[in-house]
């Protein structure tokens, strides 16, 4: 029988199988699993958690849709069979990744959404949670303590405890610092931690800009990784911390640091406390 004399249900579409495939977690585990190696509905039931009887009509529906045929005890994917499950694979990826960029998306640079979806894959997101409002603050603070090299345009995450106490140990220990922030910020740095704003910027290895027109986020460079910190506006506090080495947003946060370095002055601290 031809396909076109088939008669049409509303599954017999291809929203309808990929409606059946995300129906139930097991089915898309298993149809993968079958494009890997040939494998027993035994097998199946282990890898997938659900019942023999249950793991009998889905491979009896797979069967039906020309996705895996028997070979012996066993059964493997169709080429039908590993089309569709590397596009559901991919599928999958996708809404991952969207899911993981989801709640920051409005916070983060224009720039990104002209990224690749596989550059997003590669990025680390770690969002401020009502219970763990620190979570950003606590995983910049232990790349920090990982860094060799640090440049910050928007530091005000490095500035705020744990990460201004690995701060200054860095500073100690000889690691090249460059920090550019607004005028308020050095203010409130160098007010709040007097003594120690003023041994840190004695040392030669750190050196710290300043310029009037930051964007809303930051930008940090510490060795290979690129940091994306961000921002609720007005209050400052930091919303979620953004971790990537992908080459092509590496490129892109160094030419927009270089930018506002070049445009950027030095910082007299008696100007700034007066």
């Amino acid at each position: 029988m031809s396909l076109d004399s088939a008669a049409h249900t509303p599954t017999d579409s291809p929203i309808g199988d990929v409606g059946y495939l995300t129906r139930s977690e097991h089915r898309i585990p298993a149809l993968i699993a079958l494009t890997e190696r040939p494998q027993s509905r035994a097998e199946l039931c282990e890898l997938t958690g659900v019942s023999s009887s249950t793991m009998r009509r889905t491979l009896d529906e797979f069967d039906d849709r020309v996705w895996i045929r028997k070979d012996g005890h066993q059964y493997v994917a169709t080429r039908l069979g590993e089309v569709v499950a590397s596009g559901t694979e991919d599928l999958l990826e996708r809404v991952k990744t969207e899911r993981k960029l989801r709640d920051v998306w409005h916070w983060l640079p224009d720039e990104i959404s002209e990224f690749p979806i596989e550059t997003w894959s590669k990025m680390s997101v770690t969002v401020a949670e009502p219970d763990s409002p620190y979570c950003p603050v606590n995983r910049f603070k232990s790349l920090l303590q990982q860094t060799t090299t640090l440049r910050f345009l928007r530091p005000e995450v490095a500035l705020m405890e744990p990460c201004f106490s690995v701060l200054g140990q860095l500073i100690d220990d000889g690691v090249d610092i460059t920090l550019i922030d607004r005028t308020p910020c050095h203010t409130y740095f160098l007010s709040t931690y007097p003594e120690r704003s003023v041994a840190m910027l004695q040392q030669d290895n750190f050196t710290v800009l300043t310029h009037e027109d930051l964007p809303a986020y930051g930008i940090g460079l510490l060795d290979e990784r690129v940091i994306i910190s961000c921002y609720e506006q007005g209050s400052g506090t930091v919303q979620a911390l953004i971790v990537t080495a992908a080459p092509d947003v590496r490129e892109w946060a160094e030419s927009v640091y270089e930018w506002y370095e070049s445009d950027s002055r030095h910082v007299d601290p008696r100007r700034i406390v007066e």
